[in-house]
């Protein structure tokens, strides 16, 4: 088990350096593009729209603007790592070596969970500059911002897997992962949109992560919170398993 713990480490420490030295790239970007979100939509669109779900327009996109960052930067990771791992070959030499599978796939999880919180952290303290955040419950606060990181950690891992080049890995954030997010309920309250487009946000996964966040920071959600957690935790499980299965079949690595 000790070796284990030493595999999994030299992994996460591995990631985490990955992305600490190149921090312009990964962590400054999202401070910026959150600042504008602010500026733009904020204090100049949100002065015109007034309050949603009993909050100032600013403070209410809040929660999404945060968990957006996080959810870009565990997938982008994530997907970028352990494809870069294919590609120069030295994912053969972990797979070879005397360590479980689960170990080298929790080792990249956490590596881009941890790129998701910093960039989260990040971007929160962006936020304290535009408006006064407040916390209904820390608890929900926590446990939603690293289900979250950790589900789209799992599912950047899925994408390297299967990419053949590095035009593939950037195929899935630009067509399915950005507009899942911009749709999932970050500038708006369901309740806003009509009967037929209100019953086909439910089936974005993305919105029920961002209302358990945006609870846990406001107090108000479109979604029952039980509810959302149920999703969130079935597809950690289910993406869990089925990148564990391709990883222990070598799928995109020995063909």
């Amino acid at each position: 088990m000790h070796d284990y713990f030493v595999a999994f480490k030299t992994i996460v420490i591995r990631e985490v350096l990955r992305f600490g030295r190149i921090w312009i790239q990964t962590v400054l970007p999202a401070m910026i593009t959150t600042a504008l979100y602010f500026v733009i939509f904020g204090n100049l669109i949100g002065s015109m729209i007034g309050e949603v779900g009993g909050v100032s327009f600013i403070a209410y996109i809040v929660p999404g603007l945060i968990l957006m960052a996080v959810i870009t930067n565990s997938y982008a990771n994530v997907v970028s790592s352990f494809y870069s791992s294919k590609f120069q070959g030295n994912i053969e030499e972990m797979l070879v070596a005397p360590i479980p599978n689960w170990i080298i796939l929790s080792g990249y999880l956490v590596g881009g969970m941890l790129r998701g919180l910093v960039v989260g952290v990040a971007v929160t303290l962006v936020s304290l500059l535009f408006v006064d955040l407040q916390i209904h419950n820390i608890a929900v606060v926590i446990t939603t911002v690293i289900l979250t990181a950790v589900l789209f950690a799992l599912a950047g891992f899925i994408n390297a897997v299967y990419a053949k080049s590095f035009d593939d890995i950037s195929i899935i954030p630009t067509f399915v992962l950005t507009p899942l997010t911009y749709l999932g309920g970050i500038f708006y309250s369901i309740d806003m949109l009509p009967d037929f487009w209100r019953q086909v946000s439910l089936y974005n996964p993305v919105l029920y992560m961002i209302n358990a966040f945006r609870y846990g920071f406001l107090g108000v959600s479109d979604i029952p919170l039980p509810t959302a957690y149920t999703i969130i935790l079935t597809f950690i499980l289910c993406l869990f398993a089925f990148a564990l299965m391709l990883l222990n079949r070598g799928t995109g690595i020995r063909n």
